[in-house]
């Protein structure tokens, strides 16, 4: 057994919130947060007994201050990676309506960018074999 199959898995959830230019946002994530100052897309940990949908539905509420329905939440791909301590699995959805304007609640700063200028933002290692994914399918 490698040391790799010994780590926790950590359910998160992500999203690729595409505006009608079809460029995708990316959140900058704070100081004071692992991996501080990567952008990454917004979602969060899946808490225990949640769905999928629902923590990326409250995770979008609570950082970016929007309100999206579970119908236009379209499962897109995945991440599965390890960090040091735990074992990544990151469902990344698309979605291309929601209410409210977004708004960055917990992040440094927020970035409208063409899937094709993603990988000029650095970003952690979970989500950067996501990017290839976006430029190429978007």
């Amino acid at each position: 057994m490698t040391d790799a199959a010994v780590l926790p898995t950590v359910l998160v959830v992500a999203v690729a919130l595409v505006d009608v230019d079809g460029r995708v946002l990316i959140a900058k994530r704070p100081e004071g947060k692992k991996l501080a100052g990567l952008w990454e897309f917004p979602g969060g940990k899946v808490e225990p007994g949640e769905r999928p949908e629902a923590a990326l539905i409250r995770e979008l509420h609570e950082e970016l201050g929007i309100d999206v329905n579970e119908a236009c939440l379209a499962p897109f791909v995945f991440a599965s990676h390890a960090y040091d301590s735990f074992h990544l699995l990151m469902p990344l959805y698309l979605c291309r309506r929601w209410n409210g304007v977004v708004t960055a609640r917990e992040h440094d700063a927020l970035a409208w960018v063409k899937p094709n200028r993603l990988s000029d933002y650095p970003m952690p290692p979970a989500d950067e074999p996501l990017v290839a994914w976006l430029r190429d399918l978007l």
